[in-house]
C-alpha cells in the first residue's frame, strides 16, 4: 500500500503544479471514497489548498454521513462548507413536462458537480472526481454529475484497494466500515444497485479481459458475469468523449 500511496500522492502534485490552479475542490460526502481522496489531497498539497463542499439533501442523505464529513475535514484541517442542495433541487419540480424518478436522481449528482465548479471558477480551483475504478468500470454514477471532474484521484483502484488504502493511512473505521451508498434516494445503497457487493464484483472485474465464458470457465458466478458485461458495455458512454459526428 505504500508504493499506491506515493504514486497516488505524487500524481495529485504534477497534475497540480501542472494545471496552473491555486487550489482543489471535491464534495465530501462521509463515505469512503470522498474521504480517502480529503485525505490524499491533504497530504499533497497541505491543508490550505484543500478545500471539500458537503452537498447533503435534507430528508434523505444521513446526517450521520454529513457529521463524519464535517468531522474528517476539522480534524485533516481541510476548509469545509455545508450546502444542502434542497434549495436548487426544488425548481426541477415545476418543470412542464414533469419528472421520473431517474431524473430526480441525476439532477442531484449534477446539480452537486455544478455547486463544485462554481467553487472552482470562483476560486481558480481544480475539481477532484472520487469515484473508484470499480464504480468507473460499471458506470456506476451520473454522467455529467459524480463521474465528472479535473482529475480522478482513486480512479484506478478497485473499491476492495480502496478499503486497504483508508486503513494503511488510518481513516476512522466508522467510515471505512459503512455501507457504500450514493444516497440519491432514501435507503439505497450500493450493492442492492449493482446486484451485488464489491466483494463479489471485483475479483471479476479485475479479470474482466478474460471474457465471458473464461471467466465463467474458472468458477465465478454465471448469472454475474453476464450482467458485469451487460453493465460495462451499456455504460461505457459515461467516461467517453460524446461522439462527433463527421463531415470531412
Amino acid at each position: 500500500m505504500q508504493e499506491i500511496y506515493q504514486k497516488l500522492i505524487q500524481g495529485i502534485k504534477n497534475y497540480f503544479e501542472h494545471s496552473g490552479t491555486k487550489r482543489v475542490v471535491l464534495g465530501i460526502s462521509g463515505g469512503l471514497d470522498s474521504s480517502l481522496t480529503l485525505k490524499l489531497a491533504v497530504d499533497a498539497l497541505g491543508t490550505a489548498k484543500v478545500t471539500a463542499l458537503s452537498m447533503p439533501e435534507r430528508g434523505i442523505s444521513s446526517p450521520i454521513n454529513a457529521d463524519h464529513a464535517k468531522k474528517l475535514c476539522l480534524a485533516l484541517g481541510a476548509e469545509f462548507y455545508h450546502v444542502p442542495i434542497n434549495q436548487f433541487t426544488e425548481s426541477f419540480k415545476h418543470l412542464p413536462w414533469g419528472t421520473i424518478p431517474i431524473a430526480n436522481q441525476n439532477v442531484k449528482a449534477r446539480l452537486r458537480m455544478m455547486i463544485l465548479y462554481h467553487f472552482a471558477n470562483c476560486h481558480n480551483a481544480l475539481v477532484l472526481g472520487t469515484s473508484n475504478k470499480s464504480e468507473l468500470l460499471l458506470g456506476y454514477g451520473t454522467k455529467y454529475g459524480d463521474l465528472a471532474a479535473d482529475l480522478e484521484v482513486i480512479g484506478d483502484l478497485y473499491k476492495e484497494d480502496v478499503v486497504k488504502l483508508a486503513d494503511f493511512i488510518g481513516l476512522p473505521r466508522e467510515i471505512i466500515e459503512k455501507k457504500p451508498s450514493a444516497e440519491l434516494y432514501e435507503g439505497q445503497t450500493d450493492a442492492a444497485d449493482l446486484g451485488a457487493s464489491y466483494q463479489e464484483l471485483d475479483p471479476i472485474l479485475k479479470k474482466i479481459d478474460l471474457g465471458i465464458e473464461n471467466l465463467i470457465a474458472q468458477g465465478m458466478n454465471a448469472a454475474l458475469v453476464h450482467d458485469i458485461f451487460t453493465r460495462v458495455e451499456k455504460n461505457s458512454h459515461k467516461t467517453a468523449m460524446p461522439p462527433i459526428i463527421k463531415i470531412a
